[in-house]
């Protein structure tokens, strides 16, 4: 089995030296929407979810998109085309699917915060199940549900103690993360659960972080979820639904991060779940759109400090925290298409007033000058989902391209887009 593969380099995104992303001159697109700009293929989405959709081809498996990656409406749209649905941790991100068209019953509700107005908003709203994770939730999902008078379909998700040799801020399957509950407690959910009149406990659910980029991890989270599975059911307890999760790695680095192959993973999961004749559920987000975007960004200036060069751009950490969140790293590439410039290291930095507002340290990259564009690839995911105002910088622009042409999906912010909720302290009250 080959459980990676090298970076993929599509033809939308090396057509002419780097200056064409899916059929669109991106010189020309900088001019017309300006910079810093998040730029999406539409067309390398629909290929990962062809790609997903034909590895799970013969399960009875659902895609349903981490919305929390890219909650762009263009994008959701996208999904819904597809017949993917939505994994939301929000009723906000709840409120952008249905808007996008994907219907509640293709919604699973996951986080481990959901308050008890979100849980009867998505009640009323009619998510087709819940991923709860603690006994307090499961209290409060049953109480709820007993209010309207509803059956609520829920999976609890299972913390299995497996390392996924990622990033520590986005490991969430090790027991001391947040996230999810034991086996033993939820065995002790399963035994007591016809308690709960309300709620239709019949799912598991596992989770275990983001950016994987080794099958063993899976192997091992859902041969855990398999024992305890048909342990349940040896003991009466149906188990209609088996939620997997996501969080399949990309490719950030070029010759370095070997992502696995959608078929590969699926493999893993045939093997460990072998037997089961209950809906599987995938909740991939970064895996679907990260390689599917880039960040349009001009060279402010080239500053030559005593020890190093830095090129500031006119993008910063408001506009992708990445790099300063997670140390992560982009490979970042001119759109100049000049191979013959000499090569110059440079720390590549933002104009933010943090030092952390830095993309890359010590960076070789054919020679740049001010008013040059570069591009930082693969931020379709995390990018403009978690982006502010910080210095009070607008939103960047958002745009989706499709074989040639770009329609643009966010407009950028304007300061009076930013200030729009403000005003003076005028309307004083005695709460």
């Amino acid at each position: 089995m080959n459980n990676s593969i090298t970076c993929r380099t599509t033809a939308e995104n090396t057509v002419d030296g780097n200056q064409r992303f899916d059929g669109v001159d991106l010189n020309a697109l900088a001019r017309d929407v300006g910079t810093p700009s998040h730029v999406y293929s539409a067309t390398a989405v629909r290929q990962r979810i062809s790609e997903l959709q034909a590895a799970l081809r013969g399960l009875d498996a659902e895609i349903c998109f981490a919305v929390k990656a890219n909650s762009n409406l263009a994008v959701l749209q996208l999904m819904n085309e597809a017949g993917v649905g939505a994994d939301i941790v929000s009723i906000g991100e709840m409120q952008r699917s249905l808007k996008a068209g994907i219907p509640a019953t293709r919604i699973v509700f996951s986080g481990v915060g959901k308050s008890e107005d979100e849980i009867a908003a998505a009640l009323l709203a009619g998510v087709s199940r819940f991923n709860v994770e603690s006994h307090d939730e499961f209290q409060t999902l049953q109480r709820v549900a007993c209010a309207q008078q509803r059956i609520a379909n829920a999976a609890v998700r299972i913390n299995p103690d497996v390392d996924a040799q990622t990033h520590a801020k986005i490991s969430t399957g090790k027991s001391e993360n947040k996230f999810g509950v034991s086996i033993d407690e939820a065995r002790r959910w399963f035994a007591g659960s016809a308690r709960h009149s309300h709620v239709r406990l019949d799912g598991l659910h596992v989770h275990i972080g983001s950016q994987i980029l080794s099958l063993e991890p899976y192997r091992l989270a859902l041969d855990r979820v398999a024992g305890f599975w048909r342990e349940l059911v040896q003991a009466g307890h149906p188990v209609n639904s088996i939620d997997v999760g996501g969080g399949l790695g990309v490719c950030y680095h070029a010759g370095t991060d070997r992502p696995m192959t959608a078929t590969d993973y699926v493999d893993v999961i045939r093997a460990a779940l072998a037997g089961y004749h209950g809906k599987l559920l995938l909740e991939p987000g970064r895996w679907l759109v990260a390689e599917a975007g880039l960040l349009l960004t001009r060279v402010i200036r080239v500053k030559h400090g005593a020890s190093r060069n830095f090129l500031v751009l006119d993008a910063a950490m408001n506009d992708l925290a990445r790099p300063s969140l997670y140390d992560a790293w982009h490979d970042i590439v001119p759109v100049h298409g000049d191979p013959g410039r000499p090569v110059t290291t440079y720390d590549i930095v933002g104009p933010v007033c943090e030092t952390g507002d830095t993309f890359a340290r010590a960076r070789e990259l054919p020679e740049c000058a001010a008013g040059e564009l570069l591009m930082i690839r693969a931020t379709g995911a995390y990018g403009a989902s978690m982006a502010s105002t910080y210095n009070s910088r607008p939103l960047a622009a958002e745009v989706l391209l499709d074989r040639g042409r770009y329609a643009i999906v966010r407009r950028r912010q304007t300061f009076e887009d930013m200030i729009a909720g403000e005003q003076p302290a005028q309307n004083w009250q005695t709460p």
